[in-house]
C-alpha cells in the first residue's frame, strides 16, 4: 500500500484541506471570515458548532483565528487575553492579570472551551478560566458571537474554542520555539523567557502528538518606568509556568476515528514582590516592591483529559461522541484586608486566602445526517451530560467559604439547516436543559472573625431548573459578492452560585427559594451583512442582548462584592473590513461599539449605565500585514479605546492609544522575531483601574498601569 493510499494520512489529508488550508488563505487574502469567490477550498468547519457549519455560512457572526494570525500575536505578547483582545471584535480590553473578571464578551460571559470541552467555571467564577492551556498547543481559535446555548451552560455573551493541533503526516515533526522578552529599559527584574517543543506524526494506523511548554516572567513595567502593581486575584507578571499536551489516535477504517488527548496547564505566582498601594483620588497608581507577601502564592492548576469517538457513515449519519474530565484549581492570594483571621501554631494571628476547587465530568453525543429532502435538509440532534462539582476553600483553616455545589445538567437538542431556495436558507433548532443544584445544610463565614464564629446557618436545597432553548436564523446569498443573515438565539447560564452562597447574611434562609440562583436566560437577536469584492471584504453586525433577570456584581464596604439580579439590555455593532492592495500587503478595520443598562431600582426598566466590569467602550484597530520579500514580513498595529462616561463620575474613562509592531525573518534554518508591545511606550491606566467599580477598602490597591514597552526575540525551527 502507498503511504498516500494509508487510511490515516487520507484522513488527515481531508481535515488539513477542510480546515488549515482555507485558514491558511484567510490570513493570506484578508478575508473577514466569510468564503472567497477565488478561494476553490474548502471553506472551514466550525468544530465549535454542533452541525459544523461552514465559516461565512451561518446567521450569526463567527470570527476564526488562524495559526498564522495567533504567531503574528505571539510575536508581540504571551498574555492570551491580550491576543484575544487583539484579535476579536466586542471582547473587552485585556486586565493584563491571570485574573480575567471584567473581561467580557458583547457584554456578558464567555464560554471558553478546549476542544469541545468546557473549561469556565459559572459555578464560582473566579476570573481565571481563560488560562487553561499554552497557545503554542493551539492550530486555531473559532468563536462565535452571541448567546449560545450549542454547548449547554454558561455562553450568554458567545463561544470561544480552542481548537489544538493536530499530527503532521510523516514519521517525525518536530518543532522548536525560544523567546526572551525584556522591559524597554532591560531592567533584569524584568526579563523572561519560554521554551516549546513539538512532535508528531503518524505509524500504521496510529498517529500522535507530544508537546511542552515552560515559560518564566519578569516583573512589568509601565510607561513610566514603574514597577506595576500586583492584585491577590491572580498574577501574570513575576510567575512561572508550564504546559504538557498529548494527542493518541487510532483510525479503524476510513470512517471511524478513535483519540485521547490530555493537557495539564499549571501557572504559579512567584512569591517575591508585594503590592505598594496608589491613590486613586491623586491619579497615584498601585506599584509592587520586592518583599515576601502574606500567605502562600496564587496559581492556577488545570487538568483536561478527553476521549472522542467519530463515524463518518454510521448508517448514512456523522456520529460524534466525547467523554471529558476537567481537574480544575485556582488559589487566590492574601487580600491584605485582614480577612479570614485565625491563630497560628504559635498563637499570633494570620489570615486565611482562598482557593476555588472545581471537577467536572461529562460526555457529548452529536448525530448528523445531511441530504435529506433533495439534498436539502441537514438535521442534528445529540445529547450532553455534565456533573460538576465546585467549592471554595479556605487554604489553612480548611473551612469551606463557599460549600460544596453539586451541579448535574442534561441537555438534548435538535438542529436543522434546510435550503429554501438556492440563495436562501433557514436554520433553526431547540435544546432542552434540564439542572439540579444541590447544596447541603452550611454556615456563611465572617471574613472578619476567628474560626469559632459562623455568620448564619443556612438550609441545604436542591434547587432544579427546565429551560427550552429556541434559535433561528436566515442566509440570503443576495449575489456573488453579497450575503446577508439574521439570528435569534437564546443563551443558559447560571449566575455566579458560589458568591451567592457565601454572601447569605439572613437568618432563615433556603437554598430552594434563593431567587438570586434563577438561571440567566439571554436573548440574542442580531442582523448583519457580508461583502467580498476579491481583495476587499466587510462585514457588518448589529445586536441586542437582553436578559429579564441578569446578573451585576456591586462592591460593598468590606472589599467583598454582591450579586445583583436585575433586568439588563444590551445594545451594540461590529464592523470589520479588510483589503489586499497587492499580495503582499493586507490592511484590517475593526470597529465596534455598546450600550448597556440595567434596571437598578426593580420598576421593569432599565435606568442605571453598565459599568466597565460589563462593557468594553468604543474600539477602533487598524492592522497592516506586509511581506516585503520571500523572507522578511512585518505586521504593525494600533488599538484605540474611546473615552466613556458612567453614571458614577469617578469612574470616568480616559482613552488611550496602543500601537503594537513585529519583523519576522526566515533564515537558512528557521526563522526569527522581533516584537514590541506598546512601541511608543505609552503611560496610562488600564480600562479596568478606571472603569471598574472598587470598594472603598481595595479601590487603592487595584489602581493598575499598563504595560509599557516590551520587547520579545524569537526564534523558532521545524525539523
Amino acid at each position: 500500500m502507498l503511504y498516500s493510499d494509508h487510511p490515516a494520512t487520507k484522513r488527515l489529508l481531508s481535515v488539513v484541506l477542510c480546515s488549515v488550508l482555507p485558514g491558511m488563505a484567510v490570513a493570506q487574502s484578508a478575508s473577514t471570515n466569510q468564503t472567497q469567490a477565488t478561494n476553490e477550498l474548502s471553506p472551514i468547519v466550525v468544530t465549535a458548532t454542533r452541525n459544523k457549519s461552514l465559516a461565512g455560512e451561518t446567521p450569526q457572526k463567527v470570527t476564526i483565528i488562524t495559526r498564522e494570525e495567533i504567531e503574528q500575536q505571539l510575536a508581540i505578547t504571551q498574555d492570551p487575553s491580550q491576543v484575544l483582545s487583539n484579535l476579536i471584535p466586542s471582547y473587552s480590553p485585556s486586565r493584563q492579570k491571570l485574573n480575567n473578571t471584567g473581561e467580557t464578551f458583547r457584554g456578558r460571559s464567555v464560554l471558553f472551551l478546549l476542544d469541545g470541552v468546557p473549561q469556565s467555571n459559572p459555578l464560582r467564577d473566579g476570573g481565571r478560566d481563560s488560562y487553561t492551556i499554552d497557545l503554542s498547543m493551539v492550530e486555531r481559535i473559532e468563536v462565535i458571537h452571541g448567546a449560545s446555548a450549542e454547548h449547554g451552560l454558561g455562553a450568554t455573551g458567545g463561544i470561544i474554542n480552542y481548537v489544538t493541533k493536530r499530527a503532521k503526516a510523516g514519521t517525525i515533526n518536530q518543532h522548536a520555539g525560544i523567546s526572551l522578552t525584556s522591559g524597554g529599559d532591560f531592567e533584569s527584574e524584568g526579563f523572561g523567557h519560554k521554551l516549546d517543543y513539538r512532535i508528531s506524526g503518524q505509524s500504521g494506523n496510529w498517529d500522535y502528538l507530544a508537546a511542552a511548554s515552560s515559560q518564566k516572567r519578569g516583573v512589568f513595567f509601565d510607561g513610566n518606568d514603574e514597577v506595576v502593581g500586583t492584585a491577590y486575584h491572580g498574577e501574570l507578571q513575576n510567575s512561572s509556568s508550564y504546559d504538557f499536551f498529548g494527542k493518541l489516535g487510532y483510525w479503524i477504517d476510513d470512517n471511524q476515528n478513535l483519540e485521547f488527548s490530555v493537557n495539564h496547564f499549571d501557572l504559579d505566582i512567584d512569591d517575591d514582590y508585594v503590592p505598594v498601594s496608589g491613590d486613586r483620588d491623586a491619579g497615584i497608581p498601585t506599584t509592587a516592591r520586592k518583599g515576601n507577601p502574606d500567605g502562600e502564592p496564587g496559581y492556577n492548576k488545570t487538568t483536561k483529559a478527553q476521549l472522542s469517538y467519530s463515524h463518518g457513515d454510521w448508517f448514512g449519519n456523522e456520529l460524534d461522541a466525547q467523554l471529558y474530565t476537567q481537574r480544575f484549581r485556582a488559589q487566590f492570594g492574601a487580600t491584605g484586608l485582614s480577612s479570614f483571621p485565625y491563630q497560628d501554631e504559635n498563637g499570633e494571628t494570620r489570615f486565611d486566602q482562598t482557593r476555588n476547587e472545581s471537577d467536572k465530568i461529562g460526555g457529548k453525543f452529536t448525530l448528523s445526517r445531511d441530504g435529506l429532502l433533495d439534498d436539502r435538509l441537514k438535521l442534528t440532534t445529540g445529547l450532553d451530560l455534565l456533573h460538576d462539582e465546585t467549592q471554595q476553600v479556605l487554604v489553612k483553616t480548611g473551612r469551606n467559604y463557599v460549600p460544596e455545589t453539586q451541579f448535574r445538567n442534561y441537555a438534548a437538542f435538535l438542529q436543522a439547516d434546510y435550503d429554501l431556495t438556492d440563495s436562501l436558507s433557514l436554520h433553526a433548532g431547540a435544546r432542552q436543559e434540564h439542572a439540579v443544584l444541590n447544596v447541603d445544610d452550611y454556615s456563611t463565614v465572617d471574613r472578619s472573625t476567628s474560626v469559632e464564629n459562623d455568620l448564619v446557618s443556612v438550609t441545604g436545597g436542591n434547587p432544579d431548573f427546565d429551560e427550552t432553548l429556541f434559535n433561528a436564523g436566515l442566509v440570503y446569498q443576495v449575489s456573488d459578492w453579497a450575503q446577508l443573515y439574521a439570528n435569534y438565539s437564546e443563551g443558559f447560564g447560571m449566575p455566579d452560585v458560589g458568591r451567592v452562597l457565601r454572601g447569605v447574611k439572613t437568618v432563615g434562609q433556603s437554598v430552594d427559594t434563593l431567587i438570586d440562583l434563577s438561571p440567566i436566560v439571554t436573548d440574542n437577536r442580531e442582523i448583519g451583512a457580508r461583502f467580498d469584492w476579491d481583495r476587499y471584504s466587510l462585514e457588518l453586525s448589529y445586536y441586542e442582548s437582553n436578559s429579564d433577570l441578569g446578573q451585576r456584581i456591586e462592591p460593598d464596604a468590606q472589599g467583598s462584592y454582591r450579586v445583583k439580579r436585575e433586568k439588563t439590555e444590551i445594545q451594540g455593532y461590529e464592523i470589520t473590513g479588510e483589503a489586499r492592495p497587492s499580495d503582499a500587503h493586507r490592511l484590517r478595520l475593526t470597529y465596534t461599539d455598546a450600550e448597556g443598562e440595567s434596571d437598578s431600582d426593580g420598576d421593569g426598566q432599565v435606568d442605571t449605565k453598565l459599568t466597565g466590569r460589563d462593557i468594553a467602550p468604543e474600539t477602533l484597530k487598524l492592522g497592516w500585514s506586509a511581506a516585503w520579500t520571500e523572507k522578511l514580513s512585518t505586521h504593525l498595529q494600533y488599538s484605540r479605546y474611546f473615552d466613556r462616561s458612567f453614571d458614577d463620575p469617578d469612574l470616568e474613562f480616559n482613552g488611550y492609544g496602543l500601537i503594537d509592531a513585529s519583523l519576522a525573518f526566515r533564515l537558512p534554518v528557521g526563522r526569527a522575531s522581533l516584537g514590541i508591545e506598546n512601541l511608543t511606550d505609552k503611560d496610562y491606566f488600564t480600562y479596568y483601574s478606571q472603569s471598574f467599580p472598587q470598594s472603598s477598602a481595595l479601590e487603592d490597591d487595584l489602581y493598575f498601569k499598563g504595560r509599557g514597552r516590551t520587547l520579545t526575540l524569537g526564534y523558532q525551527v521545524d525539523f
